[in-house]
């Protein structure tokens, strides 16, 4: 990736909307399309990103809600001289209460796949192993033989816009929602937990990898001083939440 510099920002971006709420900088020639999200200003990372997806699934397996702990190891190991600010590789562990633990491998420069497909989620249960992604699952026995496998749909996991068949589900019955007509598979609450995961291992790098408790019945930070820091942002001025 080619070093940052500040240019004029391109006719076809609305870089003032492009920004939202975060506060106002300069454009940079690499900012836009995808490279983005490697900026604190606008984005979240590889965690914010994909991890997401796969710590909702992780979520919904083990029955969990707020863990109790995280921790991070993480940093940037690969260009260390392009202009990325945030780390490119990232192992989170979640520690949730009954003694289950969510663990998030983040490899955002390192194109090797894992277990083969590019990314996905495998539970580890008491008489074996699950691999499942958007395209299907692969049971495995405690000896590690393939016991079941189901194929399926056209979801793109890894392309840029994801699609497919999963996505259009989704979307109708957002849309079937709002008509009145049925009621959402997942709530806004379940995906907000989620993305809440996002953010704390996020904060424990920014805070050079620290264990960050968590109190499991609100999802707030046990520590005052990190919680008055990481509770919210700094807003664009006119872009500040209004109360009712």
């Amino acid at each position: 990736m080619p070093n940052a510099n500040k240019i004029p920002a391109p006719e076809w971006l609305d870089w003032d909307l492009f920004q939202g709420p975060a506060p106002r900088t300069d454009f940079i020639d690499i900012a836009s399309d995808y490279n983005w999200h490697w900026f604190w200003n606008w984005g979240t990372g590889e965690t914010g990103n994909n991890a997401t997806h796969e710590l909702d699934i992780a979520r919904w397996a083990l029955q969990v809600q707020y863990p109790e702990a995280v921790q991070v190891n993480s940093g940037k190991f690969h260009f260390q001289d392009d202009p990325w600010v945030m780390y490119d590789t990232m192992d989170a562990t979640f520690k949730f209460p009954g003694g289950k633990i969510i663990q998030w491998d983040g490899k955002s420069r390192s194109g090797h796949p894992t277990y083969g497909p590019g990314r996905g989620t495998i539970i580890y249960g008491s008489e074996g192993s699950v691999y499942v992604d958007r395209g299907g699952y692969k049971l495995y026995n405690r000896e590690g033989k393939l016991i079941r496998e189901r194929k399926g749909g056209d979801e793109a996991g890894t392309a840029l816009g994801g699609g497919g068949g999963l996505t259009e589900l989704h979307v109708i019955n957002f849309l079937d929602a709002i008509r009145g007509k049925t009621t959402l598979t997942c709530p806004i609450s379940i995906g907000g937990i989620s993305n809440h995961m996002v953010h704390y291992a996020n904060v424990s790098s920014k805070e050079n990898d620290a264990r960050l408790e968590i109190d499991p019945a609100t999802g707030q930070f046990r520590n005052k001083k990190i919680m008055k820091q990481y509770w919210g942002r700094e807003y664009e001025k006119g872009w500040e939440i209004q109360e009712p």
